[in-house]
């Protein structure tokens, strides 16, 4: 398959320097490919660079986020399978063929997995490693890395999920998780990455937080119930222990016991209803 015509979508907000080598080497290992380079409001010499390299340079005015330029280039991506990749120089393009070769297998998206040492910190490790397994168990797959950069994947079914993909750092985190509630086929292959030249834009404090609350929103469109469902059971156990404390005491049900068991009723019927949303959502897939 690497062989075969394919675009690369490279978000880039003031990666000049990364870009220099990075740009080379994928035209030197893949001259087939579409190289598509979204300019997100950059200030630096990134459109000199593109055109240096002869590859299309797709420029945002002003700075929209990480995810807007990921839906510019697949947008304008020409060809049938997208391989996205970071614009800072840490992604090897020689991963790009082996991620091809498995999308080739039968996967609708490949992902590359970074190990314990190609992350980027230790505190970008712990929070990785959290946001893997809460993941996994809101999607019931095994998730290796929800925030990678580094995927291929076809542009049509990538495509019907434009609309859910956040502007910000958090596109691969939902595009992962639509495409595990679709029935598509996600599968991760091992990758090294590369120091990056210059300061990374992502706040540690700032996008965790963002990433937790993509998350759960995620989870809510993947599988409500199991977002609400702890919650509905939390406050009806409060309830019934609240209820046995006052009866056996007093012999009576209190008005707080009536509003406890009445919040846990309420917060399952929206979960309920959450589900079937859910469903209406993606009946439209076609796995």
């Amino acid at each position: 398959m690497d062989s075969a015509p394919f675009s690369i979508v490279i978000p880039a907000k003031n990666e000049a320097e990364n870009l220099k080598a990075l740009l080379a080497e994928l035209i030197k290992l893949y001259p087939q490919a579409e190289v598509i380079v979204v300019n997100d409001g950059s200030t630096d010499s990134t459109v000199e660079i593109c055109a240096a390299n002869n590859v299309k340079c797709l420029t945002h005015k002003y700075s929209k986020g990480n995810g807007a330029s990921i839906k510019t280039g697949a947008r304008n991506a020409s060809h049938d399978i997208i391989v996205f990749m970071d614009g800072d120089g840490q992604h090897q393009p020689a991963d790009v063929a082996r991620l091809l070769e498995q999308l080739g297998k039968g996967a609708d998206m490949v992902v590359g997995a970074r190990d314990n040492e190609s992350q980027a910190s230790f505190a970008r490790l712990v929070a990785n490693t959290i946001y893997n397994k809460l993941s996994s168990w809101i999607s019931g797959q095994e998730i290796k890395d929800l925030t990678s950069g580094l995927r291929a994947v076809y542009k049509q079914k990538f495509k019907q999920f434009l609309y859910l993909l956040p502007n910000g750092f958090s596109y691969p985190t939902t595009s992962t998780m639509a495409f595990f509630r679709a029935g598509y086929s996600v599968e991760y292959i091992p990758i090294e990455t590369r120091d990056r030249l210059g300061k990374s834009h992502i706040n540690i404090l700032k996008d965790g937080i963002r990433f937790f609350v993509i998350i759960f929103k995620i989870g809510t469109l993947y599988s409500p119930l199991k977002i609400f469902m702890p919650f509905s059971f939390f406050f009806f156990l409060v309830g019934f222990l609240y209820y046995l404390y006052t009866f056996l005491s007093a012999h009576t049900f209190t008005n707080m016991g009536v509003v406890l068991f009445t919040t846990s009723i309420i917060i399952f019927l929206i979960g309920l209803v959450s589900e079937q949303i859910t469903t209406l959502i993606y009946k439209d897939s076609e796995y």
